[in-house]
């Protein structure tokens, strides 16, 4: 079962819409919807019955000649009858219902993490992970709100009141219906106008929450940098000053709440005080009987008793509507990346990629790259080197699709990424990249999920080529062993060879490995080359490169300099260039020959020292 939410206009945002918006999704469950309905008015009916009964019951008893004949005992059974009726079919409303509401929080809480996965890599870098978390936390649960409130206190009302109203203008004077009327509407006009001026305030609660949320959640995901800079106050500082402006906010909802409750309990006062009036009146003149007097009574308490939690129950509503707002406006948010109308899957032939005059900038004040042109032939390992801002992972970014360029264009096998679909061109892609994150789970579910049917000999053979298996089996839960959070409990070189793992596993016939090796210490990084060097000759290999001993043996390197390509060649090539890679060779040389005469200085006296 699957829906797809329709946004409306953004501008267009209100409650109506949002309202509308829910429609699509408990359209699926109409039939229940129909029933529980069904049960809803029989329920009513039964309950509205009950007075008529109890009159009648009166009137019986207040006649001593009936009384001698026999009790009015069928009546009394038709009451009970009519009371067990109503808690029947309400219960019967509650169970079929029920299905109704989990289903659509469900689809929705699907469709949100579905729609999540599809925006841009440029939301996903903007956004606070806590206060998207908030929102849709805040959202799925105000729509199970809104069908309760909606099909077990709103419905209910109105289907009362109509068949009360009906009742009392068939069988009284029609004040009876007019003061019933003007109380009713006096009371939903007050609860509305107070309501939706106390919404201001619930509005500024949700947002401090979502606030104060965002802040908790990003100072625990940085724990270490909290500590590095010790600042563990200013977080906490942070933190309170939101919960101040929360705090305020959620007093004044609650103190103009208690105003809005005393208003409404006034006028159900008045409306209540001048229809026993009336009934008393009516029976002093003879017009009623005493039965009618206690069927009046009784409708009033069926009547108002639930109208006295209306107030309650709009101010639930419209706090679910606004938090139900947020929610579908992050649904409104249309994916900045997405598939052209008639879009085809990607046709691997060989897996050859070109960049042609490819110009782009994440923001328009600040280009990035300027008329990029290379080419990348099946089997070829390129290189990409280059100081950090020079757009070399922003090439990896336009090829896995997570922008669009400004100018030229990305094609792999002749064909424009543009033109294919995002899905097809991502399968034939597998990324490494320089910040690996895994999930807060097993090893082996991360490896696996690089390929998810993959079976546990493939998994370990996956590990094997990325040097990482020996390491694996000797932890105390081998392969089970939790990672931690985003992969903590394991030191960047591990996370990064549990990443190639994971590439590998994928299986894909294009690889880009964006400064996989980063992580790794010399003796890692020279054993886990042979295994890149064994994948590549298979693969159409980009590697995004900082350390140049690691890419001497592509078969050409690309040397960017503020999104220009301003050399390419072998390494042979380039040295005899004796341009900005041969700068960048020499400097990196000679810090690696201080840093081995800095290991065998610090070796040389730790002998000395031994020796003593």
């Amino acid at each position: 079962m699957h829906v797809r939410y329709t946004a409306p206009p953004r501008e267009n945002r209100n409650d109506l819409h949002t309202l509308r918006s829910l429609l699509p999704y408990l359209w699926n469950y109409r039939g229940r919807a129909a029933l529980a309905l069904g049960c809803l008015i029989l329920a009513k009916v039964s309950t509205v019955l009950v007075p008529l009964i109890l009159k009648e019951v009166v009137d019986a008893l207040d006649d001593p000649e009936s009384l001698i004949i026999a009790l009015p005992l069928g009546l009394l059974l038709g009451y009970g009858a009519l009371r067990l009726a109503g808690a029947l079919f309400n219960e019967l409303r509650d169970g079929v219902f029920a299905k109704v509401r989990q289903g659509v929080v469900r689809l929705i809480s699907r469709q949100i993490l579905e729609h999540l996965h599809q925006l841009s890599l440029r939301f996903h870098l903007e956004r606070k992970t806590g206060g998207v978390s908030r929102d849709i936390e805040r959202g799925t649960r105000a729509a199970s709100t809104l069908l309760n409130f909606m099909v077990f206190s709103v419905l209910p009302i109105m289907v009362e009141f109509i068949l009360v109203g009906g009742i009392l203008l068939s069988r009284f004077s029609i004040w009876f219906t007019v003061v019933t009327f003007v109380a009713v509407v006096a009371y939903i006009a007050f609860t509305f106008a107070v309501t939706n001026w106390r919404i201001q305030f619930r509005h500024r609660m949700n947002a401090m929450d979502s606030q104060a949320n965002s802040q908790a959640v990003d100072s625990l995901i940085n724990y270490e940098t909290v500590k590095y800079f010790r600042n563990e106050k200013w977080e906490l500082d942070r933190y309170d000053k939101s919960l101040a402006e929360w705090e305020d906010a959620a007093v004044k909802t609650q103190t103009s709440l208690s105003a809005l409750n005393f208003g409404q309990g006034a006028i159900i006062a008045v409306g209540v005080t001048i229809i026993m009036i009336l009934a008393a009146d009516g029976v002093a003149q003879g017009d009623l009987t005493l039965g009618d007097l206690v069927m009046v009574n009784a409708f009033l308490l069926q009547l108002f008793i639930p109208l006295g939690f209306l107030g309650v129950v709009y101010s639930q509503l419209k706090h679910a509507l606004s938090d139900m707002e947020m929610m579908f406006e992050l649904l409104d948010r249309r994916p900045e990346i997405r598939d052209r109308e008639g879009a085809q899957p990607l046709r691997i032939e060989g897996g050859r990629i070109r960049f042609e005059r490819v110009r782009f900038h994440y923001n328009p004040d600040r280009q990035i790259l300027h008329e990029v042109d290379f080419e990348l032939s099946p089997g070829i390992k390129l290189a990409v080197v280059g100081p950090s801002g020079s757009g070399k992972s922003t090439l990896a970014r336009l090829l896995f699709r997570f922008y669009d360029v400004g100018e030229g264009r990305v094609l792999v096998d002749d064909q424009d990424v543009r033109d294919v679909t995002q899905a097809s061109l991502r399968d034939a892609i597998g990324i490494v990249p320089q910040d690996t994150v895994l999930f807060n789970d097993s090893i082996y579910y991360n490896i696996q999920y690089g390929c998810p049917e993959a079976s546990q000999g493939e998994v370990e053979r996956a590990a094997e080529l990325a040097y990482i298996h020996h390491f694996i089996q000797s932890l105390p839960q081998g392969y089970e062993t939790v990672v931690g959070e985003r992969g903590l409990k394991l030191s960047g070189g591990e996370k990064q060879r549990v990443a190639i793992a994971r590439a590998i596993l994928k299986n894909p016939r294009i690889m880009v490995f964006d400064e996989a090796t980063s992580s790794l210490d010399s003796q890692s990084e020279q054993t886990i080359q042979s295994a890149l060097k064994e994948l590549a000759e298979n693969h159409t290999t980009l590697v995004i490169a900082h350390r140049l001993s690691t890419i001497v043996d592509a078969d050409q390197i690309l040397v960017m300099e503020q999104g220009r390509i301003v050399e390419r060649g072998t390494h042979a090539e380039l040295l005899t260039l004796q341009g900005s890679y041969a700068a960048m060779w020499d400097l990196q040389q000679e810090e690696q020959r201080q840093a081995e005469a800095a290991e065998s200085e610090a070796g040389g006296l730790g002998d000395v020292i031994g020796s003593v």
